[in-house]
């Protein structure tokens, strides 16, 4: 799929975007706007072109199925990003991620800092990099500073889990893959992530594959 045209004005673009049926078609690694930082939300749509497009996010999140969409994942280059996750894990698994459930909200120009030195590695993947996923560590809470939908200041600190997507879809504003953050050889199909690195942890995978995980 071709992406608005970015010579147009913003909310031409969205405009564009919305006169097709939800979900979106998302933006695969390889489009340029997948790696130019974005515009930095300051009116250019209006409370109801906003809201509509925000929606056409989540919905198209829903439907990928993922945790999170950034605006530049559908071929707009604004800082806005919706995140979400019901967490629907054992257990194990919630204990050993920090796998808490996230509810429904948007970032509106976010930015993230680490809190202390504490890191996390686990398996990861974007709907934008289809089929693979791949070990990322980082840092394991950031105070996450912003806007919502609605202007309202955001300065919270968010760990765990949910610190995982925060800074995954701010990534994406800033033109970064969460294949950039990487441990190369950790590099695995979906398939092979499934049958083999399914643990709570990567630590078999470290082993089996040859990688170092954060102390």
């Amino acid at each position: 799929m071709s992406t608005p045209s970015h010579r147009a004005p913003v909310a031409e673009q969205v405009e564009e975007l919305l006169a097709r049926d939800a979900p979106l078609a998302i933006v695969a690694a390889g489009d340029p706007v997948l790696r130019r930082p974005a515009e930095p939300f300051d009116g250019q749509l209006d409370a109801v072109l906003l809201a509509r497009f925000v929606e056409a996010l989540r919905r198209t999140m829903h439907a990928a199925p993922g945790v999170g969409l950034a605006a530049p994942q559908v071929g707009i280059g604004l800082r806005i990003a919706v995140v979400e996750d019901p967490a629907p894990v054992p257990e194990e698994v919630r204990r050993a991620r920090g796998r808490v459930p996230l509810p429904f909200r948007v970032l509106v120009n976010p930015s993230y800092e680490p809190v202390g030195a504490e890191r996390a590695a686990f398996f990861e993947g974007c709907l934008s990099v289809p089929g693979w996923q791949a070990v990322v560590a980082r840092p394991a809470r950031v105070r996450l500073t912003g806007a919502d939908e609605h202007g309202r200041a955001v300065d919270e600190v968010v760990s765990g889990w949910p610190a995982r997507i925060v800074q995954h879809e701010t990534d994406h504003l800033d033109g970064v893959l969460y294949l950039d953050r990487a441990e190369p050889r950790s590099l695995s199909s979906h398939q092979a992530v499934a049958e083999r690195w399914n643990q709570p942890t990567p630590q078999d995978a470290a082993r089996a594959l040859g990688f170092a995980l954060p102390e």
